[in-house]
Parts: C-alpha cells; sequence; structure tokens
C-alpha cells in the first residue's frame, strides 16, 4: 500500500513538474518571439506579467513589453499602458503620460480608452474638466459597447459585455442629466443622439427652457433620423396629427414602423390602430394583431383590450374566446374600463371563462368606477341588469371581492 501510495505521489510531482516545465517553454518561446519585436508576442507578455498567469506577477516587466507594443501601435497595449501610469502600477503615477496613452487608444477606437477618457473629462481629474469631451467619448464607448453585446454561444463573456455596456449606457445618462443647456446643445449639435433626444423633450415641455414646437420638432427630427425610438415616435404623433409639420398618415406610419421595429410600445399600438382602420397603410387586420399582440406582451393595456377585441372578433386572428377573456382581464387588471366591462359581459354569460357572477359584479363595478362620459352611463345600465341577474348571495359575494380589490389597491 505504501508502495502504491508512494508511486502515484511521485507520478503527480512527475506530471506537475511536467506541466511547469511545458509552461516555461512556451513564456521562454513568447519572450523570444517579443524580443525579435513581435507585436503581438509583447503585449501578450505584458499581460501574462501583469496578471501573473504563469509566471510571478510583475507589473515593472508588464510596463517595459506594454510599452514596446503601444509604441509599435498596440491599442489595447497602449490603454493598458495608459491604466499603469493613471494607478502608479510598475511605474510612477503620472496623469498627463495616462491620459497621452488613453488619446493614442481612443485614435484607434478603442472602446475602454474612449470611456476612462471621458471619465476623466467628467471628473477633471488630470484634465480639465469638459462635460461636452466627456459625453462625447464616452457616447462613443456606450455605442460601441451596446454592438458588442451579442450572444455568441459563450455566456460569461456576453454577460460581461452586457454589464459594460449597461455601465457605459449609465454614465452617458448621468453625463446628459447634469448638463446645462447650453452644454447639452453643443453636444446635440456634434450628432450626440441623446442630447439631441433630451432638447427635443426639454422644448416639447419647456422645460429649463422656454416651450418652443419648433425646437422640439428639430431635434427630435435629428435623433430620429439616428433612430432613437422615442424620437421616432414623436415624429410620427405630430405627422398623424399634422401638429407643426403637414399632416401625413403616410408618414406617420413610417415613423411608427421604425419605433415600433425597436420596441416602442405606443408606436407598436398605434402602427396597429392604422393597420386596422386603413389610415396610412392598407387596412389588414392580421398585420394590426400582430402589432397590437407586441405591445401587448410589453404591458400596453390598450393594446392588450385591442388584442382581446380581436379575438373576440376574429379579426386578423383565428376567434378564440379564451384568449379573448385573457387579454381582457390583463387590461382590465391595469385600470382599463373597457376591458373591465368586456371582461365582466364574459363573466356574466360564462363567454370565455366560468359563468361567474361575483366576477361579473366585480369587473362591472369597477369599469363603473373607471369610465366617463357617455360610457360611464352604459356601464351602469349594465351593472343594472348583472345585477338583477343575481342573488342577494351572489351580490354579498361581488361586494366581498370588490372589498378585497381596493383594500389590495391601497395596500391595507
Amino acid at each position: 500500500m505504501q508502495t502504491i501510495a508512494r508511486w502515484i505521489l511521485v507520478s503527480v510531482g512527475v506530471c506537475i513538474c511536467g506541466v511547469s516545465l511545458a509552461r516555461a517553454d512556451r513564456i521562454a518561446e513568447l519572450r523570444a518571439r517579443a524580443e525579435t519585436g513581435d507585436v503581438e508576442a509583447q503585449y501578450d507578455l505584458a499581460f501574462l506579467y501583469d496578471n501573473g498567469y504563469g509566471v510571478a506577477q510583475d507589473y515593472t516587466e508588464a510596463g517595459v513589453w506594454y510599452r514596446q507594443a503601444a509604441e509599435q501601435g498596440h491599442a489595447t497595449a497602449q490603454w493598458n499602458l495608459g491604466v499603469m501610469y493613471a494607478n502608479g502600477l510598475g511605474m510612477a503615477a503620472d496623469m498627463e503620460k495616462a491620459i497621452a496613452w488613453y488619446r493614442k487608444a481612443v485614435e484607434q477606437d478603442h472602446v475602454t480608452a474612449q470611456y476612462d477618457l471621458g471619465i476623466l473629462y467628467s471628473s477633471g481629474k488630470g484634465i480639465e474638466r469638459d462635460d461636452v469631451q466627456a459625453l462625447l467619448l464616452v457616447n462613443r464607448a456606450a455605442d460601441s459597447a451596446a454592438k458588442l453585446a451579442v450572444y455568441k454561444g459563450d455566456r460569461d463573456s456576453f454577460n460581461a459585455a452586457k454589464a459594460t455596456a449597461a455601465k457605459y449606457a449609465g454614465a452617458r445618462a448621468n453625463l446628459i442629466a447634469r448638463m446645462t443647456l447650453d452644454q447639452l446643445t453643443r453636444a446635440a449639435e456634434q450628432g450626440v443622439m441623446l442630447a439631441q433626444a433630451e432638447l427635443g423633450v426639454l422644448y416639447g415641455l419647456g422645460q429649463r427652457v422656454a416651450q418652443d414646437a419648433t425646437q422640439a420638432l428639430k431635434w427630435h427630427g435629428q435623433a430620429a433620423e439616428q433612430g432613437h425610438p422615442p424620437s421616432l415616435y414623436f415624429m410620427g404623433l405630430h405627422s398623424y396629427t399634422g401638429q407643426g409639420v403637414p399632416q401625413d398618415a403616410a408618414e406617420a406610419a413610417e415613423w411608427y414602423r421604425q419605433a415600433a421595429e425597436q420596441g416602442h410600445a405606443d408606436a407598436q399600438w398605434n402602427l396597429g390602430l392604422m393597420y386596422r382602420t386603413g389610415q396610412g397603410v392598407p387596412q389588414d387586420a392580421a398585420e394590426a394583431a400582430k402589432w397590437y399582440r407586441q405591445a401587448a406582451e410589453q404591458g400596453h393595456a390598450q393594446a392588450q383590450m385591442n388584442l382581446g377585441f380581436m379575438y373576440a372578433t376574429g379579426q386578423g386572428v383565428e376567434q378564440n374566446d379564451t384568449q379573448a377573456a385573457n387579454w381582457y382581464r390583463r387590461a382590465a387588471n391595469q385600470g382599463d374600463a373597457q376591458a373591465q366591462y368586456n371582461l365582466a359581459l364574459r363573466y356574466a354569460r360564462g363567454q370565455g371563462t366560468p359563468l361567474d357572477y361575483g366576477q361579473a359584479y366585480l369587473w362591472i363595478s369597477l369599469a363603473a368606477t373607471n369610465a366617463s362620459g357617455e360610457h360611464k352611463n352604459a356601464v351602469l345600465k349594465v351593472r343594472e341588469y348583472i345585477v338583477a341577474l343575481m342573488e342577494p348571495e351572489q351580490i354579498e359575494e361581488g361586494e366581498e371581492l370588490l372589498r378585497k380589490r381596493q383594500r389590495s389597491s391601497s395596500g391595507t
């Protein structure tokens, strides 16, 4: 037994020693290539020393090889050398040199260098603070990071890329939130889409500036041309109503479509309405149902109500009472009075739901509370009709359901 154990220990030792020798051989080969000027080998060797992979961590040695690769134009080496100067790793801290190397990497569109230099401009660390320049850099980094966050089969890399994109987008939003009107204008004039959109919102609402519909349209129009979904929706709405621009339903539908294809729920709903009525597009119930569904699945209450109606009537979809009731219920739970009314009728008839007068009473009572105008009068008449069909214990059941709903809504 002792002999077997000794053999195992010796074998493991030989194995570990073999691995170490193989690793040493690979590092020696990498160093030889680096010494001949191979820029990728120089960067790889620096990375190993920087992180202590296969060698003892040595920032000074890492800095030597990063510099050689950086001087040959290796963008990531330039950024890493900037990081080392910024943090005093393996060399004396020197923000001036750090910024110089960041700039060289930025000139090659290195995304992280763009972000890091932008953050330095936003803080004024080692450089004169300039929020506009900060936004220009962080915006470039955020746009690039968003494009890089594509799943390619490696979940860990994908999640890391998404986290980086979210971090950069958050920094961009924080910069925009703190900028003055003049700074926003300067950034917008240099093509920053979100600055353009922000100006459109500010001029449209009259926040921090006199309300100006012309300026709102100007800036939203520029952001829309770059594909910003809320600005695309804004332009569609104004084209549809003719506010500030010629009224043009076809133009409105095209603006809505561009926003809808990027997931803007209100645009999807409006595009569905246009297909249902044939305004600006050929009338097409199936297309209407398609866009209603996309908005409804995002929680858009009116789209849920409309999709329920499509299922109830078999327009654009196969008629299905259960689906109709389901979509009415989702809209009704969000306070849509028409959906609450429709759902009440279905419970009163057992249409797509079990026959349930208690539920009918609950939903018709909520509809009566939320409805207005002529619709409220119609709802109240139907409520009287439903109550007349109910036994006293069913009314009490409905009242108890209503009380529970009200308590739940008030949080008591």
